[in-house]
């Protein structure tokens, strides 16, 4: 791959990728950073016709522009930064989670990166703009949920049992709904502080990426317990079982109509559901041992996910996936 030092930030070098886009008959696209094996793992659309992105392995932010199919990388100060989630703020720049170096950073979009340092042992790992215009974020390592300002303050929201493993977030009505890996509950924080948590269904299930639904609903990804998980109004909770045993299920997203998409990290396959779960489809991916994590959809539906282990992003291109031969898929 051809790269090109173009400039740089305060934070180390910004490198720009000079590979297009690749294509698969299959129903899939790849897009590969300039830097083999960087991890990338949460994608976000920013406000500028481009998707923002963790480059875990490599400790970058990466862009990659919708329109021309290019990929630039901003260093990070820290090697060992390890970003992982990454959400846009209210002040329109990138807001992302360094879990190896507890700290929350801050990108432009023209590339300045500043740094908000926290407690030793935080390991800061999923974001969401919340309704107060705080950037918000889970501490898995600590177990916490905290907020940080658009001018930078911290401020330390809920405590929960350090093993509780808080990973992903978003809002519903106001609040702030979150997955605990290692406790298998949802956890329902208001922003006045009160906290509810509720068990899932299947004990030790792992709950990780969780997406709201048009409908109202919160849907998860139940890791151990090889299922999706559907959370109504009521706060009732329904799983799905998956097909494909083990699959180890990482990402989920819902698209204005409504369909869901998820990951299966040990398969190397993306799955469809509608709304009322009532048929999974699993489609595999062309080159296998991918380690597919996040998955998410543009404001105009395209759907995007990463290959963690091949250092990819990767489109589904669901008009052809859905013409296409199938992996095995059952009724529930």
């Amino acid at each position: 791959m051809l790269m090109d030092v173009i400039g740089s930030t305060s934070a180390g070098t910004l490198v720009k990728s000079s590979a297009a886009a690749s294509d698969f008959a299959s129903g899939f696209r790849v897009y590969r950073p300039p830097t083999d094996a960087s991890g990338p793992y949460i994608i976000v659309e920013g406000p500028d016709e481009a998707l923002w992105f963790c480059q875990s392995q490599a400790s970058a932010i990466g862009r990659l522009d919708l329109r021309s199919g290019e990929i630039v990388e901003f260093k990070l100060p820290n090697p060992r930064a390890f970003p992982v989630g990454i959400t846009v703020g209210s002040d329109g720049a990138l807001w992302f989670a360094q879990q190896g170096s507890d700290a929350i950073g801050r990108i432009t979009l023209e590339g300045e990166i500043t740094e908000f340092p926290l407690p030793a042992h935080s390991g800061p790992t999923g974001l969401i703009l919340g309704p107060d215009g705080n950037v918000w974020f889970s501490e898995v390592e600590a177990g916490r949920i905290s907020y940080v300002t658009p001018d930078g303050e911290v401020v330390q929201a809920a405590h929960l049992e350090t093993t509780s493993r808080p990973l992903s977030l978003v809002v519903r009505d106001g609040e702030i709904w979150f997955s605990e890996v290692g406790a298998g509950k949802i956890g329902r924080l208001n922003l006045d502080g009160t906290l509810r948590e509720y068990r899932t269904p299947s004990p030790s299930s792992a709950p990780r990426a969780l997406a709201c639904h048009p409908d109202g609903s919160i849907w998860a990804v139940l890791t151990d317990a090889n299922a999706l998980l559907r959370i109504g109004r009521d706060s009732e909770m329904t799983e799905y079982a998956v097909p494909s045993p083990e699959a180890s299920l990482r990402g989920i997203v819902t698209t204005t109509a409504g369909d869901l998409w998820f990951t299966e990290n040990a398969t190397s396959c993306i799955g469809r559901a509608p709304a009322d779960g009532s048929t999974i489809t699993e489609f595999a991916l062309p080159n296998a041992g991918s380690g597919v994590r996040c998955i998410m959809a543009t404001s105009s539906d395209r759907i995007f996910f990463s290959a963690f282990d091949a250092g990819e992003i990767w489109e589904a291109l669901p008009s052809r996936l859905l013409q296409a031969e199938a992996a095995p898929s059952a009724p529930l």
